[in-house]
């Protein structure tokens, strides 16, 4: 589904701050523009090694809310990668027949393994892509401390971002970053992200101009909360973006809300992962916040 690659690579491009979790160390007094770089730098490293890191597989409730529809559906990850059954349209149940198409669908995947592979390698080509920029950041923003806060879970630092004009492109996946600005806030205690915001400052071209261009004044709103454990995940996205593709303009006016996170057995497969969305077994309701 082309739509929902695109939307899912400019998503990347927009969040790929939270990877930073650790750049506040917990400092109490203002740091100088360099100071700030050198401890987004020394974070990378780790925060690499967190972005590989698939030891804690969760299942979670995901509601997307746009202009057109409300979705609720139950998500499982596993080794195979992500598995997902529809459970509720417009905050309704499914319809007889809505169930009978996503049972049918679900079926499918049982019995043709390809789907679930081809899911898996586009999950891991997405994470190719964020490991890429990860290791760009460092020299395509520029960090300033910006005080302290009051938060949800307690006391944040706050850090302001914004583009590095001496830093140039390399591919497209990098070209939506220069235009974007915000500030994150960062839970000083678990130094962790609590708070994302960024704003497009400018109209991007992506693609160098031929895919299209993301026009000036779309915004991310990005939250993440301890979800007990000290795994942190993200418990909302807001996004609005306008942008045109080839010749067609897309609108992007979304609201995701994950919540009723739980742990799942590290060597799931995605055919288990079913059958316990299915019947209802190691329901996420469990050690959930």
């Amino acid at each position: 589904m082309p739509a929902k690659l695109d939307r899912m690579r400019f998503a990347l491009m927009l969040i790929l701050p939270l990877l930073w979790a650790s750049v506040a160390s917990g400092q109490p007094a203002a740091l100088a523009p360099t100071q700030a770089q050198a401890l987004v730098q020394r974070a990378l490293a780790t925060e690499s090694r967190a972005a590989q890191d698939a030891s804690h597989p969760v299942r979670y409730r995901l509601r997307k809310t746009s202009p057109r529809l409300i979705s609720t559906k139950e998500i499982i990850e596993t080794r195979d990668g992500d598995v997902a059954r529809l459970v509720a349209l417009n905050d309704q149940p499914l319809s007889q027949s809505e169930e009978l198409t996503e049972q049918a669908r679900l079926d499918e995947l049982l019995t043709d393994p390809s789907r679930q592979q081809h899911r898996k390698q586009s999950e891991q080509g997405d994470t190719g892509i964020v490991l890429k920029l990860l290791r760009m950041l460092p020299k395509a923003f520029l960090y300033q401390y910006a005080g302290t806060g009051t938060g949800p879970t307690g006391p944040v630092q706050k850090f302001t971002f914004i583009p590095n004009p001496a830093f140039s492109s390399p591919d497209v996946y990098t070209q939506a970053l220069m235009a974007m600005s915000g500030e994150i806030w960062i839970d000083a205690t678990a130094e962790r992200v609590t708070r994302l915001e960024g704003h497009l400052q400018q109209d991007t071209d992506y693609g160098f101009g031929v895919l299209g261009k993301l026009n000036k004044g779309g915004w991310i709103v990005l939250e993440q909360a301890d979800m007990g454990g000290r795994q942190w995940r993200i418990a909302r996205l807001k996004m609005q973006m306008n942008l045109r593709v080839l010749f067609k303009n897309k609108n992007i006016d979304t609201v995701e809300e994950m919540t009723q996170y739980a742990p799942v057995p590290a060597n799931l497969d995605y055919k288990q992962a079913i059958e316990m969305l299915r019947g209802g077994t190691g329901s996420a309701g469990q050690a959930s916040r």
